[in-house]
């Protein structure tokens, strides 16, 4: 069967929508003969009588409303292929998808995505939550383009650029009392600590580096972060976190370095062999600005600096950290 006609399809619906051929014809810029014939292609087409004239009016038929609606439909998908193909005429560069763990999406993408947005709206970006297995499993499947994650990841059909050092630091309930300026393993293990879910890469980088002193009472999984802070605000307990996670909220909260230093490395992950693109290449250099300007050592040097003793139970001041900065 030979493709449907559009401009016959076009012609039915002006005839049926405005009543007759007449107006029809003025509406589309043809003579009426030629709108006649249009319809009667469509009736030979299918078999059926299609419009019906009562008085000088016209109507559909059944079968004639039936194509009416089709059409419409069919009309309003060419609309949306219209749509789609203006987009590539206009500044459309590129589909990136990008993979990314919950405290970078959550504590350092926002400023990069909102300069993106800015700077190169013909990138149309998909960022997905994801631990750093799923992530990796994704780039391997070319599902995801570029990925945020937590080393240490190995593969040798991976391309790994570590971009930054984030200190864990231990975070206690404000007011809380004879916290020591730096927080040994001891010191936790005679606490109640609150971790993130088993399945975050920050459960065993917490648990190796207290390499087996927990307290009788053991680690209490609680999720996210978030979940975490919430927790921990509410007196439940002490936790360790990504200092980023805790940079714009130091004084809901009593801080302190770990002893000896715990960090973790988050790094941006690609296939190897996968083709360059000009979007590809714009979403990755933005995501290769996730650097910091001090290294973690610095940054917990600044924490139990003289100069900065607190008193006992005193809150900390709220201030940004450097180590989250970046040029955007």
């Amino acid at each position: 069967m030979r493709s449907l006609n559009l401009d016959q399809l076009r012609a039915l619906l002006e005839v049926v929508e405005r009543g007759s051929f007449s107006a029809a014809a003025r509406h589309l810029h043809l003579t009426q003969p030629a709108i006649s014939l249009q319809i009667r292609e469509l009736e030979r087409r299918f078999g059926v009588q299609l419009i019906e004239r009562l008085g000088k009016q016209a109507h559909a038929t059944v079968p004639g409303q039936a194509l009416v609606e089709a059409a419409r439909r069919i009309f309003q998908e060419c609309e949306h292929a219209d749509a789609a193909m203006r987009r590539f005429c206009d500044g459309w560069i590129g589909h990136v998808r990008v993979g990314t763990t919950l405290s970078a999406m959550t504590y350092r993408l926002p400023p990069i995505l909102r300069r993106l947005r800015l700077d190169h709206p013909g990138v149309e970006l998909d960022v997905t939550n994801a631990p750093t297995p799923k992530s990796v499993e994704g780039i391997m499947q070319n599902k995801i383009d570029l990925a945020l994650v937590n080393l240490p990841v190995e593969d040798k059909q991976l391309k790994i650029t570590p971009l930054c050092a984030e200190a864990m630091v231990a975070i206690f309930p404000p007011n809380t009392p004879d916290v020591p300026e730096e927080i040994t393993r001891d010191y936790v293990a005679r606490q109640s600590l609150l971790l993130e879910q088993p399945t975050s890469s920050a459960y065993p980088l917490v648990l190796g580096w207290l390499e087996g002193q927990i307290s009788s009472r053991p680690p209490m999984p609680l999720g996210t972060i978030e979940a975490l802070k919430s927790a921990v605000a509410s007196n439940l307990g002490m936790a360790i976190v990504p200092e980023v996670a805790v940079a714009q909220h130091m004084s809901d909260f009593v801080v302190r370095a770990l002893q000896p230093p715990l960090t973790r490395t988050l790094a941006l992950i690609e296939h190897r062999n996968k083709p360059n693109e000009p979007a590809l290449d714009i979403v990755r250099n933005a995501l290769l600005t996730l650097r910091p300007l001090e290294t973690p050592e610095t940054d917990n040097r600044r924490l139990k600096k003289p100069g900065r003793r607190r008193a006992r139970g005193q809150r900390a001041h709220s201030r940004p950290a450097a180590a989250t900065s970046t040029p955007w």
